[in-house]
């Protein structure tokens, strides 16, 4: 569809978004459009995003790895260190601590 979309209007379906709306609808609709091109890349980013700087998005860090731990975790995993060059794996060690930590390494499974 976005293709057929690009082809038909000889723009990506991005740019449009961005020329037409604004705001949280915007910022939803480029998420929605993110999320149907690449789902693992989606969730890789917003996984780095929870663990980026300073505190951790708990909630988020949690939701995404019990909701996809069952789905498409492992290429998530494969996302992940394509697009920051360190495993999941990794960053989680680095950024939890205790059972809390235990528990997400073990939903997480291998150090790719």
């Amino acid at each position: 569809v976005f293709n057929e979309y690009q082809r038909m209007t000889g723009r990506d379906i991005e740019k449009s978004i961005c020329r037409e709306m604004s705001g949280d609808l915007e910022q939803g609709m480029l998420a929605v459009v993110k999320c149907l091109k690449n789902t693992p890349a989606f969730f890789a980013e917003r996984l780095n995003k929870a663990m980026r700087g300073m505190g951790t998005k708990d909630r988020t860090l949690i939701r995404i790895m019990v909701s996809r731990s069952e789905i498409d975790l492992l290429d998530i995993r494969t996302e992940y260190k394509r697009l920051y060059g360190k495993s999941l794996y990794h960053d989680i060690s680095g950024d939890t601590s205790g059972d809390y930590q235990k528990i997400l390494l073990k939903i997480c499974g291998g150090n790719d």
